[in-house]
């Protein structure tokens, strides 16, 4: 008899190895092989995958692209109806959605809202829950008013023992629950590890495709934030949305990063409640609720994430350090992006803030990468400085380069729309031809070209030279 040989798979890129090794060769991942499958002697698993490829497989003729029906995809609009943008429409029959997000911050709630919804419609829904006992899924239901006839819920992780009575009766919509946690018996390997998770999402995909249902999958975190298992599974699904990363408190933004049937970046602002995750109407007030006037350090700008525009208000602390090492705390913004922006503000602005420590937060708990946010934030650090509070009715939009030049914001008219609408009259915009700019009633636009003068524009001294002067 053949002895087998033990073999390990990498957790973060699913590279195989025959033997242990203390650091990935294909990734360069530390103490990231684990045990999988064993290998019969003398046949590597790419040997035995291609013998079983040319032993069952058919031939598939290709056809010329212009046979291919190109119809618009159908989409299926779920609840909450704020989702439908970040989906592109709605979900797309026979796609599989990975939703991902930390502990308690709302991912079976939201996945158990969307399995009401179409249940609510007469379309068959199917909730299989590996984690959790039927009892308590059937509780969470009750609470967010989604117990229907057309709801049905399968208390099992074993995937051979559930999906051949699906493909028998496939429903619309098959939530699973999580995928760390359903398990093949055809591999050895406790549920989590990384041959089950490939395997097991490589079956829904399978069936998904085969059946024409809506495939969701739940997904744990790990402690940096990633979803758990290899990156191969993020390859594998249609679409993957994030919770963003703060579940305490009652905001919950549910971000798209892929999508194959539509955009990425869209952002979706709900609020938990008691019965369940429901839309935010306007976000641009959540996000400034609070915000103190005539409050030094403090700047305003319009961000814009996917489609949609957002009033978000940058902080910024800049004091004395006690250290030899100045310290950079920052919280809703890229760290580096931050020491950048305060050393053009030293050279550009005049400004002494390399012996201080600086504190950047964007209020509310959001995440920004516009570039556009970037002159607010020197502002609001040049107002911290000066210890001089800005405008309150005064919003700054563009992008700074290194030389201290401005550059235009995207999608302008729209951001100055939704500053407009929520009261504020006085725009400085990054511009090359102030003639071009937007006429938005009640809101007045300068255009500003350097970090100098947006300065002076927006700390009312009205030229350059008169900042300098007070400096």
């Amino acid at each position: 008899m053949s002895k087998e040989r033990s073999s390990f798979t990498c957790a973060e890129c699913g590279h195989l190895e025959v033997r242990w090794l203390g650091r990935c060769p294909e990734c360069g991942s530390w103490n990231s092989l684990r045990p999988s499958a064993a290998l019969s002697p003398g046949l590597s698993a790419e040997g035995r995958s291609a013998r079983g490829l040319r032993a069952s497989s058919k031939p598939v003729e290709a056809k010329a692209l212009t046979e291919v029906d190109a119809e618009r995809l159908p989409r299926m609009p779920i609840e909450p109806k704020d989702l439908n943008r970040v989906l592109g429409g709605g979900l797309v029959p026979g796609s599989i959605l990975l939703l991902g997000g930390a502990p308690g911050v709302g991912k079976s709630t939201l996945l158990t809202m969307i399995g009401g919804g179409f249940a609510a419609k007469q379309n068959s829904a199917v909730y299989l829950s590996a984690e959790e006992s039927a009892a308590q899924v059937r509780r969470r239901a009750a609470r967010l008013q989604c117990l229907h006839e057309a709801y049905l819920v399968l208390e099992e992780p074993c995937l051979e023992r559930v999906l051949p009575a699906l493909y028998e009766n496939p429903p619309t919509f098959l939530v699973v629950d999580s995928i760390q946690t359903v398990y093949s018996e055809q591999l050895e390997g406790i549920p989590g590890s990384v041959s089950q998770i490939r395997f097991c999402g490589g079956l829904l995909a399978d069936f998904a495709r085969a059946t024409g249902c809506a495939v969701a999958l739940a997904g744990h975190v790990t402690k940096e934030g990633d979803l758990a298992g290899p990156r191969v599974l993020e390859h594998l699904v249609d679409l993957v949305l994030y919770f963003e990363p703060d579940p305490h408190g009652m905001v919950r933004l549910i971000r798209a990063f892929k999508n194959r049937f539509g955009a990425t970046g869209e952002l979706a602002v709900l609020e938990m409640t008691d019965t369940g995750l429901r839309p935010v109407r306007d976000p641009s007030a959540l996000f400034l609720a609070g915000r103190l006037v005539n409050e030094p350090g403090s700047a305003v700008t319009v961000i814009q994430t996917g489609t949609r525009p957002f009033l978000v208000e940058v902080q910024a602390l800049l004091s004395p350090s006690h250290y030899a090492t100045p310290s950079r705390v920052v919280a809703g913004i890229d760290s580096k992006r931050v020491a950048l922006l305060a050393a053009i503000l030293e050279r550009k602005g005049n400004l002494q803030v390399g012996g201080l420590d600086v504190f950047v937060k964007i209020a509310g708990g959001l995440k920004v990468h516009d570039p556009a946010a970037d002159l607010a934030l020197i502002a609001a650090m040049a107002s911290s400085v000066k210890e001089r509070a800005l405008a309150a009715e005064q919003i700054l939009l563009g992008e700074v380069g290194l030389t201290g030049e401005l550059r235009p914001a995207q999608n302008l008219k729209p951001r100055l729309l939704e500053a407009a609408a929520h009261g504020f009259h006085r725009a400085v915009v990054a511009s090359y031809d102030e003639a071009s700019l937007p006429k938005i009633k009640g809101l007045k636009v300068e255009a500003v070209r350097t970090v100098g003068a947006a300065l002076a524009i927006a700390f009312g001294m009205g030229t350059v030279k008169s900042l300098r002067e007070e400096n």
